[in-house]
């Protein structure tokens, strides 16, 4: 596969896993057996993360399973799923992993696992996944639904030591790669990845699914997705959960003990601007799961041409040269600059009076826009600026691209951080 896309180099080289390109295939339904992943390379993924294989007898699944947050005009925002792992058996799944890596050799090929949390267990299944030439294994450790109960996914992972315990296992019964996927539902994101990094993990992924009931069926007074009459929690993903991933990718990436420990990025990535988003904060790569079930695998073609077209235009030649590039201007609130000012500017031009910005800031905010009506009935709406604070309300209510823009205003002022600010009761001392 070429790795040189539109003149940029896209492949990479993630905890020593070889891919051309940054674009995996997430742990889920579209990786769960051979036919799908030769059609995903085929398409031009870069790697794919198998569907998590567990012990035999292999996992039990129910109907329906999915169920999903919509948008406007049913645009799926976030996607729901209690369907668990493989109800494949081992042997079936490690043949074809074996046939699929030898076959595909310049693709990336993990193997997502989870078992009990036992040693004897790990021990077991590890040297099998080996014997199959695949690249490293991804240790489930965030699935939220059906295996909690059973000792499994987000049980361990919402555990520090477990995860410290499992990952030390690994490192002792495989000589490859051990990635770590972490659960979004957890305070503090940074602890397990610590404790990953603890027991030796070369990576860690992230995010796992999002505990979530997406809807109900007011009329029969059931969650969906439904089983007979019954329904549970289950996991969240797609675009909508995108905002928690990146956060968490980037509490990773700043903290000190983790900032030089590999990141696959997960969560919401549809497009080649969520990528770069996640590998500006941090991440080497980047998993794909709920746009290619709803799109299909052909995305990856947009996703690389779009990635490697904007990297172009910025000068960047490789995925390195601008991974990470947000961390060091992503801090703690009270880091930033209190005498910083900036204040709305509507453009007169652009605008087409709807007076959304108006409403919203009239009811909601500030009261900084000022509405005039002209004899013709015409309307013009105007930021007063001695009241406005900069929240950006009134930018992100209008639905006209670049009619209203935020003006960073010259105070005079030095920077100035909250803990050093005289406002401040608890301030410190210069």
């Amino acid at each position: 596969m070429n790795n040189i896309v539109n003149g940029v180099d896209l492949s990479i080289d993630f905890a020593g896993i070889r891919s051309p390109n940054p674009f995996w295939l997430a742990s889920a339904p579209p990786t769960d057996k051979a036919y799908n992943v030769v059609r995903a390379y085929e398409a031009g993924w870069g790697g794919v993360v198998w569907k998590t294989l567990g012990e035999d007898p292999a996992a039990v699944n129910v109907s329906s399973r999915y169920s999903a947050h919509y948008g406007k005009n049913r645009e799926v925002l976030g996607f729901n799923n209690i369907e668990l792992i493989t109800d494949r058996s081992l042997d079936i799944n490690l043949r074809e992993i074996a046939q699929v890596k030898k076959d595909w050799p310049d693709r990336a090929l993990i193997v997502s696992l989870m078992v009990p949390c036992e040693e004897a267990s790990w021990k077991h299944i590890l040297p099998l996944v080996e014997a199959t030439g695949a690249d490293g294994i991804e240790l489930n450790l965030g699935c939220p639904h059906g295996m909690p109960e059973r000792g499994m996914g987000a049980a361990v992972g919402q555990n520090p030591d477990l995860i410290e315990k499992v990952t030390r296992w690994c490192k002792q019964y495989y000589s490859k790669p051990v990635i770590v996927k972490l659960t979004p539902n957890i305070t503090d994101i940074r602890a397990p990845a610590q404790a990953a990094l603890r027991g030796g993990a070369d990576a860690v992924s992230l995010i796992n699914t999002i505990n979530s009931i997406t809807s109900l069926d007011l009329d029969h007074m059931v969650a969906k997705p439904t089983v007979g009459h019954q329904s549970t929690h289950g996991g969240y993903c797609g675009s909508a959960v995108k905002p928690i991933a990146l956060n968490m990718v980037a509490e990773i990436a700043r903290d000190t003990p983790t900032r030089h420990l590999p990141i696959s990025g997960i969560g919401g990535v549809s497009n080649w601007r969520d990528a770069a988003e996640f590998v500006a904060l941090g991440a080497g790569s980047v998993q794909v799961c709920t746009a290619a079930m709803l799109h299909g695998f052909r995305i990856v073609e947009e996703m690389k041409d779009g990635l490697s077209r904007w990297m172009g235009e910025q000068g960047y030649r490789s995925i390195t040269e601008f991974s990470g590039k947000a961390v060091a201007n992503t801090t703690d609130w009270k880091h930033l600059d209190m005498n910083f000012k900036t204040i709305a500017h509507i453009d007169q031009d652009k605008c087409i009076q709807c007076g959304r910005c108006y409403i919203a800031c009239e009811d909601t905010s500030h009261q900084s826009i000022a509405q005039w009506v002209e004899a013709s009935g015409a309307r013009r709406y105007e930021v007063i600026e001695e009241e406005c604070v900069g929240c950006n309300l009134c930018q992100i209510t209008c639905p006209v691209q670049d009619c209203i823009s935020m003006v960073p205003q010259d105070t005079g002022k030095p920077y100035l951080s909250w803990e050093r600010d005289p406002r401040n009761p608890f301030r410190i001392a210069s």
